[in-house]
């Protein structure tokens, strides 16, 4: 409506002043009596002139007004508006042609014109508005408090926000241009990789993953990353990505981890389970630590009725009346009551649970319960640890307060403070008194603690003062407090201790004396380190010796000789072990410590010593490797004893493995029995098997058979062979995992015949099930059978009675696996029960006394011990104990 308003204004002012003008050329033209045609063209001009104006109805109106006036005034006739003149019609005609067609194509041209202006101002609009629109999300995108990256196909970031990189601790231009990939972890790199790729597959599509960020200080960032790919003007794919900072959420959430395993701790500490029981449906839950103070398999489904069973008869009336009167009028209740463990303890339960509405509308109780059997067991100590508190204070002299710190004055003060200001017991003492015996210079240090406690809520306050005592002497107290804050939620009080450290300062004196001591004390260590048996030593970066001790020459080695030397240029034993000595290098090389050390070298004499060595690297105040200390031992005793060893034991197992063999001869008959009866039976089965063949019609079931029975006699007459074979091989000890049970059924099957020939019963008590023990089974089997050929020979003389051998094996209380062999033969005379075990010591006629003393060697090389053990009644019993296998113990 405003708009036609204005339009209509504006052709009125058209109209009515291009009517005077066209008034004015008519006067002027009349008084000039100008020609038809010119006064035509005056018309023509003012229309055409005053259609600048805007108005095409305007315009037109003067067109129809100028052709009144020309009609009217200028053709003949004239004050007519009647035209007789054809030429002057087509004037007219051509006029008005000419006027609305010049009126309509200005008004189209200054349209077009406006219309271009107001093209150009609505760009230059645009423009402007385009440019603060970009202003703006720039500074957004710059200022977001989010990070924004855009990267390209290869990872390299093409723009990164300020917010984003201050937040990685860069500035954008560290950034930008360089691979993404830098501000990721190692391991995460593969997997950023990954998402990248995912985007530029699925291009426009977002895509969220959770990482982890390196910032420029080496701190970690965790973020979530919303990235999305778009194609760039130029076609070419970018990836834009936002960053969220979620760090605290992480740790928010590692957090809420530990809360939970705390809350399980907590509970297990505490002795407190929770629990939760839904009444309307019956649900419950108990937690770990309640079916543990119940004693109840975490299977079990739970349910009151439990508890009710395992509560004590005295508490289980008033125990079912908390759980019915929960189930009829569901309110918080608290309960204390007793149980009765299955192993006849009891315990007191303390109970409480508050009432719940879930999102159903039902009513849940949740709640703990705590073992308080320890709280009343602790209930008769409280009042005595209250008077143990009070001592303890006396002896320790520390004294407990509390401040009003708007009253300015005490709230309580125990015995002790009294005591530590110099009063007495009892003794009225006020606030001014008590501050005349501060020491001046410290008594504004307290006011000052006074007044920062009633403004810091979360204060705790360490500081030492000076009390001066009537006496002269004076008291030096330290002191620790913290606030109290009141339900108010302001602070109300400040509690703490006095400690008499008086002694602590007096003790600083004594330190300085005592540095003094110590450094008395480092000279006489060294004085120490000079005089021991061992040498020290030092070598250089390049690992050459630098300093020697002189106990060098209690080992015949000269210490000049050695300076400048390398450790593997003193050694007589590189070549021989290469291994060795390069295992050695390499770890000199990376400068870490080494221990025990053996090498070959020659003394002075030209005599061969072994040396054991041990070094540490050290480094000056800079971090630079300055070489090797250490020190070193002549172990040439020492390995001269252990070649002796080795010596020793290689001619017992001689001596034992000549043992075994004459064992054998001694069972030669048994051996031969053992070995001819089966191959009997084979050669009794395979005569049975042709005659099966040779009937007119074989009978292949009976010939299978025969078989059958040829190869059980020729695995029985192997398996004699094979415990002969390896009793008789010479071999190396194979220390394996064993059953002591095993060991005798072998041995038995071995001395069965032996038993047999001489008339010797053999009865067996073998603990099933025993534990593994560790050694070699062709040794253990040498040691039984030696004490069971003992046993059969000391019953020869026997007429009077049973000749009984009798195998025992069991576990003892101090983990050992024993094995007992016991005889009724003739025994062991009194005189001779502490030496039949040594060496050359025997009572056969015929014997070398070497089988028992070769035993124990055997016995105690695998850890155990052989002994006669004491026997009621004739006889005699020999007994050895072994170690379990370590995998057994462990």
């Amino acid at each position: 409506m405003y708009d036609h308003i204005n339009n209509f204004k504006r052709s009125a002012t058209q109209f009515t002043f291009g009517s005077i003008t066209l008034a004015i050329v008519t006067l002027a033209s009349l008084h000039l009596q100008t020609h038809f045609a010119a006064t035509a063209f005056g018309y023509l001009l003012v229309i055409l002139l005053f259609s600048l104006i805007g108005s095409f109805v305007a315009s037109s109106a003067l067109s129809v007004l100028a052709i009144a006036a020309l009609a009217y005034y200028f053709a003949p006739p004239a004050f007519s508006l009647r035209i007789d003149d054809p030429q002057v019609l087509l004037v007219v005609v051509a006029f008005f042609t000419v006027s609305i067609v010049g009126t309509h194509l200005i008004g189209k041209v200054r349209q077009e014109r406006e219309a271009a202006r107001e093209t150009a101002a609505e760009l230059r609009r645009s423009a402007a508005d385009l440019k603060d629109r970009e202003k703006r999300w720039r500074a957004i995108f710059e200022h977001n408090p989010s990070m924004y990256v855009m990267v390209d196909e290869a990872g390299t970031v093409l723009n990164v926000n300020t917010f984003g990189a201050t937040q990685l601790g860069y500035a954008c231009s560290e950034l930008i241009g360089q691979s993404i990939l830098g501000v990721f972890l190692e391991e995460d790199r593969a997997f950023a990789r990954k998402c990248i790729r995912t985007c530029l597959e699925e291009i426009g599509q977002s895509q969220t993953w959770e990482a982890q960020k390196v910032r420029k200080d080496g701190s970690i960032l965790w973020v979530r990353e919303n990235a999305k790919a778009m194609l760039w003007a130029d076609e070419r794919p970018v990836v834009l990505i936002a960053c969220e900072d979620i760090t605290e959420r992480k740790r928010t959430e590692l957090a809420l981890q530990r809360s939970e395993a705390h809350l399980a701790q907590a509970q297990e500490l505490s002795n407190t389970g929770s629990f939760s029981w839904n009444v309307a449906t019956g649900e419950a839950f108990w937690s770990k630590e309640l079916y543990r103070i119940l004693q109840l398999d975490p299977q079990t489904v739970p349910a009151p009725e439990l508890i009710v069973a395992r509560t004590h008869p005295d508490d289980r009336s008033s125990v079912k009346e908390t759980i019915d009167q929960a189930m009829r009028d569901p309110k918080n209740f608290e309960h204390e009551y007793r149980l009765v463990l299955p192993d006849g303890s009891v315990k007191h339960i303390h109970a409480r649970a508050r009432t719940t509405r879930t999102a159903t509308g039902d009513i849940d109780f949740v709640g703990a319960a705590t073992d308080i059997t320890a709280a009343r067991q602790a209930e008769q100590q409280l009042r005595r640890s209250e008077a143990y508190l009070a001592e303890a204070q006396r002896l320790s002299h520390t004294g407990s307060w509390s401040w009003d710190v708007y009253r300015l004055d005490f709230i309580y003060r125990s015995a002790e403070v009294d005591r530590l200001f110099g009063f007495k017991p009892q003794e009225a003492v006020s606030i001014e008194t008590i501050r005349s015996r501060i020491h001046p210079d410290d008594l504004p240090r307290l006011q000052e603690v006074q007044r920062l406690a009633r403004d810091d809520k979360d204060g705790r306050f360490e500081y030492d003062f000076r009390i001066l005592l009537p006496d002269g002497s004076m008291r030096h107290i330290h002191s620790v407090a913290h606030v109290v804050v009141g339900s108010d939620g302001n602070v109300s009080e400040l509690i703490g201790t006095h400690m008499d450290v008086t002694e602590q300062y007096a003790a600083r004196d004594r330190l300085e004396s005592t540095l003094a001591a110590l450094l008395e004390s480092e000279q006489r260590f060294r004085d120490y380190a000079e005089t021991a048996s061992d040498w020290l030593w030092e070598t250089g970066p390049d690992h050459q010796v630098t300093h020697l001790s002189e106990h060098t020459s209690a080992a015949g080695i000269l210490a000049t000789g050695l300076m400048g030397t390398l450790r593997w240029d003193i050694a007589c034993d590189v070549e021989e072990e290469p291994e060795k000595w390069r295992q050695h290098r390499a770890t000199l090389e990376a400068h870490l410590p080494f221990r025990d050390l053996v090498y070959r070298t020659i003394n002075r004499m030209g005599t061969p010593i072994y040396v054991r060595t041990s070094g540490k690297p050290f480094f000056g105040v800079d971090g630079n490797f300055l070489g090797y200390r250490g020190v070193s031992t002549d172990i040439t005793a020492i390995i001269r004893a252990d070649q002796a060893e080795q010596q020793l034991r290689k001619a017992q197992a001689e001596l034992a493995h000549v043992t075994r063999v004459t064992t054998l001869g001694e069972l030669t008959t048994t051996i031969a029995h053992e070995i001819n009866q089966p191959l009997a039976a084979i050669i009794s089965n395979a005569d049975a098997c042709l005659g099966w063949m040779n009937r007119e019609t074989p009978d292949l079931s009976a010939a299978r058979s025969s078989v059958e029975w040829i190869i059980e006699d020729a695995i029985r007459a192997s398996e004699v062979i094979r415990r002969v074979r390896a009793l008789a091989k010479k071999g190396e000890i194979e220390m394996l995992p064993l059953d002591i049970n095993d060991v005798v059924k072998d041995v038995i099957a071995l001395v069965t015949r032996e038993l047999i020939s001489h008339q010797v019963a053999l009865k067996t008590d073998l603990t099933a099930a025993l534990p593994a023990i560790y050694g070699d089974r062709i040794q253990l089997q040498q040691v039984i059978i030696n004490l069971v050929m003992n046993g059969i020979e000391a019953m020869d003389a026997v007429t009077d009675r049973t000749r009984e051998l009798v195998i025992q094996s069991s576990r003892d209380d101090m983990g050992h696996v024993w094995l007992a062999v016991t005889d009724s033969g003739v025994g062991i005379a009194e005189n001779d029960a502490d030496r039949v075990l040594d060496p050359f010591f025997t009572t056969k006629s015929n014997g070398l006394g070497m089988g028992l003393s070769i035993c124990r060697s055997i016995v105690e090389a695998h850890g155990g011990r052989l002994s006669i053990a004491r026997k009621r009644g004739p006889g005699a019993s020999f007994r050895f104990d072994l170690p379990l296998h370590q995998e057994v113990v462990s």
